[in-house]
């Protein structure tokens, strides 16, 4: 099966959230010109407001941006791995944002700071990192070893990176893989994630893809402790062996 998919989409309602979380009707309406419906508006006003945050802290360490919407109000969680850049001092540049985004959407927002608990194995601050060292000049190789074993001794149980593009100033595009340990794409359990980001160099644009198994899910939940018989998989009776 030559198709890929991506793992987090795939997983989603599994151990996956969404990261647009609201409600919209989808009977159409005449806005002025065009005929529109709530749902379409609100998701490009979602694409809007991640594409302005990212292009506004680019490599500032934001792998996931989710949005909730009630009546009154969108909430906006940033997820980052360096708070302290999106917070700035007393707070200021989390107040300047918002200000921004409410002009931007001409609704009220709220910004909550969700801090990455280990960012060595985010597979998109993974890309992001090694996009920035590819627009540095660095070697592409010695780039993608160096995060794969980053990302391994951090505790991965399997990592993947895939480059795409005039690698190393070619004349010719190509793709370039590196691989260690297991990441086993089909199995729902597994907790995969994903990264994808572009290293805009002088040659040309270079596509970064990044899969890394977090390890398994059920015994991650059970490792928790709050409740470790449910995060486990009942096991069958072993029949006795015959002699």
């Amino acid at each position: 099966m030559g198709q890929k998919i991506r793992p987090t989409g795939f997983r989603v309602g599994v151990m996956e959230d969404w990261r647009s979380r609201w409600y919209a009707s989808k009977h159409e309406y005449t806005d002025g010109h065009r005929r529109t419906t709530e749902f379409s508006d609100l998701l490009v006003e979602d694409f809007k407001i991640r594409a302005f945050v990212k292009k506004r802290y680019g490599f500032a360490g934001i792998p996931k941006i989710e949005i909730e919407r009630t009546r009154d109000a969108v909430t906006v969680l940033l997820f980052t791995a360096r708070p302290g850049v999106i917070i700035g001092r007393k707070g200021a540049e989390v107040e300047k944002l918002q200000e921004e985004l409410q002009t931007m959407t001409g609704r009220r927002i709220e910004i909550k700071i969700v801090e990455v608990a280990r960012p060595e194995i985010d597979a998109q601050l993974i890309s992001e990192d090694i996009a920035e060292q590819l627009q540095k000049r660095s070697s592409f190789r010695r780039t993608m070893k160096r995060a794969i074993e980053q990302t391994m001794d951090g505790g991965a149980k399997g990592v993947k990176i895939q480059l795409s593009g005039r690698l190393g100033g070619a004349e010719m595009s190509r793709t370039e893989a590196a691989a260690a340990g297991s990441v086993p794409l089909s199995t729902l359990r597994a907790k995969v994630d994903y990264g994808f980001s572009e290293a805009k160099t002088a040659q040309g644009h270079i596509g970064i893809k990044v899969w890394v198994n977090q390890g398994d899910y059920l015994k991650m939940e059970a490792g928790d402790g709050s409740d470790a018989q449910a995060g486990q998989v009942p096991k069958k009776p072993k029949r006795p062996r015959k002699r």
